[in-house]
């Protein structure tokens, strides 16, 4: 299945969906487009996954991609406690319309 590219280069690519995880993470709700949400979507419910099991090879795993010790620490012991006996679908996307300028279609993602 191929993947959104965003009309970017992989690192400003991966930035970009790295600042969405982590703010995702950190305030539990962002508002964004509707193909940024599903690619950070993806990213975070993987990220939660790997937090519901506490152990340094996860920690280190998801600090390679979070790169904050504040939401690496947030994600091991608040959220992967809260979603441990979930099997997935950690996230919910809203669809809000379309944005004002431009029309594209937005979503506010949050976590369950």
């Amino acid at each position: 299945m191929p993947y959104a590219k965003f009309d970017r280069a992989q690192g400003p690519r991966r930035a970009m969906l790295r600042s969405q995880v982590v703010a995702l993470l950190t305030r539990e709700t962002i508002v964004t487009t509707e193909a940024k949400a599903e690619a950070a979507q993806r990213l975070a419910e993987r990220l939660i996954s790997l937090a519901r099991e506490d152990s340094v090879h996860h920690r280190r795993h998801a600090k390679r991609f979070v790169l904050s010790d504040d939401v690496v620490k947030k994600l091991f012991t608040d959220l992967g406690p809260r979603y441990r006996e979930v099997r997935g679908g950690y996230t919910r996307a809203v669809k809000l319309g379309p944005r004002r300028g431009d029309g594209a279609p937005m979503v506010q993602l949050s976590l369950r």
